[in-house]
């Protein structure tokens, strides 16, 4: 049985999914899609008891990553601090452009513009281990082009942005955004996970691969 677990953390205007990550005996956690309040965030988990040692971003609409320049700032304090290593952003290769335009990321619409760099670009199939903690990357364009899935296989959990909800699926209509492959992402990749596999979406509550084959209207 692993000894990986996940917390979540609802914040923001669009009630966007935060999640932390990390080992039931540990004091260590990676952060995935910081939405906004970066150091509220940040001093939420710190007082849970967890040091976040590195952030993950499923895609780059502000929504999804509103808070991780200041948290990141705060987790870099820390370390400096204590002389941990510095503290690194991840985000899928093909998210680069969205990641740096304020309006295709969506953040000038919300009036409070901002742009961000990655600062390691990860592919399709990449094993990420952060402090032990290890996750495959999942390639999932549709939302966004450059949208991707963390697959925690030892703990039977994916967290996948806004790719795949309970019976919903992301919106299209956005930059990058489209719907056939966005369709392709969940059947080829998403369903091909064991049918145990909990389904953690950027908004919304946990599913499994096994009840949205049943149940989501775009699984046929």
């Amino acid at each position: 049985m692993s000894d990986l677990k996940i917390g979540r953390l609802v914040v923001g205007a669009l009630h966007t999914n935060t999640y932390f990550v990390y080992k039931e005996d540990g004091d260590e956690c990676i952060v995935i899609d910081p939405a906004d309040t970066g150091r509220l965030l940040f001093g939420k988990i710190r007082s849970a008891g967890f040091r976040t040692v590195g952030i993950l971003l499923t895609h780059g609409h502000h929504d999804h990553m509103g808070g991780v320049e200041t948290m990141k700032l705060a987790a870099n304090e820390v370390a400096e601090n204590h002389g941990y290593d510095p503290v690194q952003v991840y985000a899928c290769e093909a998210e680069r452009e969205l990641l740096n335009s304020a309006t295709m990321n969506l953040s000038d619409w919300l009036g409070h513009a901002c742009t961000l760099d990655a600062d390691v670009y990860v592919k399709d199939g990449q094993e990420i281990e952060i402090a032990g903690i290890k996750c495959k990357v999942i390639a999932t364009p549709g939302h966004t082009v450059g949208s991707c899935c963390y697959y925690f296989e030892e703990a039977g959990f994916c967290v996948c942005g806004d790719t795949i909800f309970n019976m919903s699926v992301g919106r299209t209509d956005m930059p990058t955004g489209s719907m056939s492959a966005l369709v392709r992402s969940i059947k080829d990749k998403i369903f091909t996970l064991p049918d145990e596999t909990i389904l953690h979406p950027g908004h919304g509550d946990a599913t499994s691969v096994a009840f949205e084959k049943e149940n989501n209207p775009y699984s046929a």
